[in-house]
């Protein structure tokens, strides 16, 4: 390693520290990084849950929750459901499914899920 290199290691911001310790510990599991997902893929995913949102779609509400492995970011949908105890920001997660990348928007619907 260059010096360059460790004054660059010692320079990044703390969501830079953070990104990259969410990013190791989802590699200790053996799960996927967000940013290498690919459309209609099955994958595992580990990483925080940073925003929870309900959104009313017709007659049948969906919790949307944001998470994120320091690599990327998927919308994690459950269809027809308002709140899911465990299920809430800050949140570690481990989840699998299929991934759906539509307008370069990752998503997972209804995706198995162990809260960590």
């Amino acid at each position: 390693m260059s010096w360059l290199d460790r004054v660059r290691g010692l320079l990044r911001s703390n969501d830079e520290l953070a990104s990259a310790d969410l990013h190791r510990l989802a590699e200790d599991l053996g799960a996927d990084a967000i940013a290498t997902c690919t459309d209609r893929s099955r994958v595992t995913l580990r990483g925080t849950i940073d925003v929870l949102t309900v959104r009313p779609r017709e007659d049948t509400p969906w919790l949307e929750a944001e998470l994120s492995d320091g690599t990327g970011r998927v919308t994690l949908i459950w269809m027809g459901r308002h709140e899911i105890p465990g299920i809430e920001a800050g949140r570690e997660l481990l989840v699998t499914g299929r991934i759906s990348v539509a307008d370069g928007t990752r998503r997972l619907y209804n995706p198995h899920y162990e809260l960590l």
